[in-house]
Parts: C-alpha cells; sequence; structure tokens
C-alpha cells in the first residue's frame, strides 16, 4: 500500500513538472494581459507569406457567459504571446515552418487560471485552424483548443470580427 501511494505521489510531480514545461514551452509570461478591440469591417483570409504558413485562432463563444461577457483569451506559439480575443472573434499569425507549441489561456477568470495546450508541424504555404471555446454545463466549465476543419474556419472568419490586440501596461 505504501509503495502505491509513494509511486501515485512521484507520478503527480512527474506529470505536474511536464505540464509545467509543457505551458512554458507554448505560453508567454505570466504576467501579461490583453486589451482587445473588435474590427467589424469586411475580412478576408490571408494568404501565407512566402515560406511560411499561417494559423487562424477563431473565438467561438456559443452563448454569452455570465452577464453577456465572455472572458478574453490569450494566444501563445512557442513561449510568446501572439495576441488575445474576445467575444466571438479571430486572429491570424505567420509562422516559420516546424513544429510549434501553441496555448490558449483564458485571462481574469474568477475560478482560476485555465489553459489549453496543443501542437502542430507547420508547412510553408498551408493555413491552420484552432478554435477555442468555454462550455458552461451543469455548473461546470469546460475550456478548448482543438483544431477545426478549414470549411467551418472560412464560415466563421467571415461572420466574426477581426481582433485587435495589444498589452496592457
Amino acid at each position: 500500500m505504501k509503495i502505491a501511494l509513494i509511486a501515485l505521489l512521484f507520478a503527480a510531480s512527474a506529470y505536474a513538472q511536464q505540464s509545467s514545461a509543457g505551458v512554458a514551452s507554448a505560453c508567454g509570461p505570466k504576467d501579461v494581459s490583453f486589451d482587445v478591440k473588435l474590427d467589424h469591417s469586411q475580412h478576408t483570409l490571408a494568404q501565407p507569406e512566402p515560406g511560411k504558413a499561417r494559423v487562424y485562432f477563431i473565438q467561438e463563444t456559443g452563448i454569452k457567459v455570465t452577464f453577456g461577457v465572455y472572458p478574453t483569451t490569450s494566444l501563445g506559439i512557442d513561449g510568446a504571446w501572439v495576441g488575445a480575443y474576445k467575444n466571438d472573434s479571430y486572429i491570424s499569425v505567420s509562422v516559420d515552418p516546424g513544429e510549434h507549441h501553441v496555448c490558449a489561456s483564458l485571462q481574469a477568470l474568477a475560478t482560476g487560471h485555465q489553459v489549453e495546450l496543443a501542437h502542430f508541424t507547420a508547412e510553408a504555404g498551408k493555413i491552420y485552424y484552432y478554435r477555442t471555446r468555454l462550455i458552461l454545463s451543469q455548473g461546470q466549465e469546460y475550456f478548448e483548443l482543438i483544431p477545426v476543419d478549414s470549411d467551418e474556419a472560412r464560415y466563421l472568419v467571415a461572420s466574426f470580427p477581426l481582433s485587435v490586440s495589444h498589452p496592457k501596461k
């Protein structure tokens, strides 16, 4: 029994270290938050720059959370914040070919710091799409970052405003 308990403690410690390493390799510094404004002008999908790939991040809220406010989501790639969005909007960023680690983090949630991680291998000339959602079900919050089909992503980008974000000073 004691051996099983000790093994469980070591496994939990190793998982926490791996989890922290994943966050460090994908997210930016913990003390950064963003101001976000929405640009409602007409938007079209940007093509990747020569020799680069493009990544679209789309926030789909579905329903409004607590008094019609949806938390701002900060987005990081390879340990640096690349922007943020809120309220059914999107951003896109250009990346070099190769493996990338992605982070989505909810800003200023009363329930604590929620982070979702993913990774992908970018190819020059390709476009990648990710969606974040905060799902409320039976009093529980579920935050997700998932790849999304290109047809669905194009529809959402055409329907949603562009988020323009700047780190708060």
